[in-house]
């Protein structure tokens, strides 16, 4: 029996889990990139950032390194403490009883922990901005802090799910149910991209402590289907399809914000209009 590993050791262990990939071939490291790429490319495409602003680059790279540490260093320890709490006060019994409600503080804790380390430089740029950008901007910066952490996690994802034993064969085996993961995969990169936005723009209106709890509730709310799917209640493909409909009708929301009219004489004069090519 190996001896039970420390709370940091955990954390440490997390954290190396994206970039320490022992036995895991070189071809799925590619493709795990690969498809991480082109689910946030296909999102973010609809959003048309001007990514000639260099910033926007930094603000993807930063958003997607610091979620990650964040979630190591500060996410698991926190739920972690939650769980001790929870342990202290429940009995085992009751804590399968009561599931569905005792599983609610862990998973608010992952929304706010994620959405806020996802708005980090988003932030830092309204800052650097005299706290005056214009809400398609901020928005548009969301969208890209929550693409950089959408692909890297992505890509984490794929590796592992390539590192547990996923070849061509399970889908020949199950059927489509097979591309689950991958399914899922596309429509999380498209919801971190769009309420990563909605929490930018509504920094840049100057409602960024309300958005923030907005995007931190609606990150809870998807993660929350993972409850009844391990209690046996819902299963992978409800699962996928809550994840998928969720996903759209966020991005649908956002999509509209970002593409809206506005303005006295009905056009949008804000100069992220111009497009990718646009330059500052």
């Amino acid at each position: 029996m190996q001896p039970q590993r420390s709370l940091l050791e955990q954390m440490v262990d997390f954290f190396l889990s994206a970039f320490v990939l022992p036995g895991l071939a070189a071809k799925y490291i590619l493709i795990a990139i690969g498809l991480g790429l082109a689910f946030g490319t296909v999102w973010l495409t609809a959003y048309w950032p001007p990514l000639r602003k260099w910033q926007l680059w930094v603000i993807g790279a930063v958003s997607a390194f610091l979620t990650w540490i964040t979630i190591a260093f500060i996410q698991i320890p926190a739920q972690s403490g939650v769980g001790q709490i929870l342990i202290h006060f429940v009995s085992p019994a009751g804590l399968t009883q009561w599931i569905y409600l005792v599983s609610i503080p862990s998973i608010l804790l992952s929304g706010l922990v994620q959405e806020g380390a996802k708005l980090v430089p988003t932030v830092f740029w309204w800052l650097r901005h005299n706290r005056r950008l214009d809400p398609k901007i901020g928005l548009l910066a969301g969208a890209v802090a929550g693409a950089g952490f959408g692909i890297f996690e992505s890509v984490w994802v794929h590796n592992s799910m390539f590192a547990g034993g996923w070849t061509w064969q399970v889908v020949q085996v199950n059927g489509l149910i097979g591309l689950a993961g991958f399914w899922e995969r596309f429509f999380a990169v498209g919801f971190h991209i769009s309420v990563s936005a909605l929490a930018g723009y509504g920094l840049a209106k100057g409602w960024g402590w309300q958005f923030y709890l907005i995007a931190s509730f609606l990150h809870g709310a998807l993660n929350y289907v993972v409850v009844p799917f391990q209690t046996g209640a819902l299963s992978t493909i409800w699962l996928e399809i809550y994840v998928a409909v969720l996903s759209v009708v966020l991005a649908s929301i956002v999509l509209w914000m970002r593409w809206r009219r506005t303005g006295s004489s009905g056009t949008d004069t804000s100069e992220e209009e111009s497009g990718p090519d646009s330059t500052s």
